[in-house]
């Protein structure tokens, strides 16, 4: 035969499977779509379900896992706290994803002055209520700031104890349709809400034919999504805890880049490098990073060039 396994020039063993985790969100999805349409090898890739973000850098922090679906503000968090992180992927860029959702009682943002309001501790959460109170006149200390992980949202925001809540699909969707009103979204702000797949530095070069079959496996996937999103819709269904009518309206916000426009956020200094500079900045005021932004080593375009 004309071609060999990775590995199979030198005498050891295959590395074992990437350990790849994600937490149940849209733009993620697609790997889960890759694996079950037979484009995502699992001897190279393993997927490991996570309950949110947070647990995905705690994992990445103890070395459970190699590599993590993350927002570009986790990462940047991740690489503060000495966690070599890189970017590798584009899954999407937010584009009315994100939300301010308030009860069905409240009718504009101005309305929850003195008012709890249910964020995540990340800079897209300091971000959008940032933004929102902006856009309504308010300061940030006009509202009582209750921290809550993603898979606390839907509960605490359904047993009423917070007011309003920034949060994201498919949580978004399902509280949309029990009443919640949406009083703003990251489509006011565009750009700055970034998912990515980010790798272990230290695991890049041993394991870079599977963060390429990755790569590869999501732009297929997405290709074959974006072409009939209906014809894959009850495959992403159950996960995503939607009918597959409301599958579609789940990514219907978010910009979902091809390879090309990968390369061009990933290859450029205007992409999701100056992306997460600005990102940086914001999260410095907050608290939320201590040191000095660093590019060396955020990003590498090679994956996704390497999947053409």
């Amino acid at each position: 035969m004309g071609w060999a396994l990775p590995w199979a020039a030198g005498c050891g063993a295959p590395p074992p499977a990437l350990r790849l985790g994600a937490q149940v969100f849209p733009g993620y999805e697609l790997l889960y779509l890759a694996r079950e349409l037979g484009q995502l090898d699992p001897a190279l890739v393993r997927l490991v379900d996570m309950p949110s973000a947070s647990a995905s850098l705690r994992a990445l922090g103890a070395g459970a896992l190699d590599a993590a679906c993350l927002t570009l503000d986790e990462v940047l968090a991740a690489r503060d706290q000495g966690l070599p992180m890189t970017v590798v992927l584009v899954f999407n860029v937010s584009m009315g994803a994100d939300v301010l959702l308030a009860q069905p009682g409240v009718t504009s943002v101005q309305a929850l002055r003195g008012q709890r309001v249910g964020v995540e501790a990340s800079a897209v959460g300091a971000l959008m209520l940032d933004a929102a109170l902006q856009a309504g006149g308010l300061p940030l200390d006009a509202v009582r700031v209750v921290p809550l992980a993603a898979d606390e949202h839907e509960r605490a925001f359904r047993a009423g104890r917070v007011e309003a809540l920034v949060t994201y699909d498919p949580m978004r969707q399902r509280l949309l349709a029990a009443g919640a009103r949406p009083l703003f979204s990251s489509r006011e702000s565009p750009g700055l809400v970034l998912d990515v797949m980010a790798v272990r530095g230290d695991r890049l070069a041993a394991q870079r034919p599977a963060v390429e079959a990755a790569v590869r496996a999501h732009l297929a996937a997405r290709q074959a999504f974006v072409a009939d999103p209906a014809a894959h819709a009850a495959r992403l269904a159950p996960r995503l805890g939607l009918a597959p009518a409301g599958v579609p309206a789940a990514f219907a916000d978010l910009e979902l880049p091809d390879r090309v426009r990968n390369q061009a956020l990933l290859g450029t200094p205007e992409g999701v490098a100056a992306s997460a500079r600005r990102l940086h900045a914001v999260m410095r005021r907050a608290g939320l990073v201590q040191g000095g932004f660093d590019a060396a080593g955020l990003v590498d375009a090679a994956f996704v060039a390497a999947a053409a």
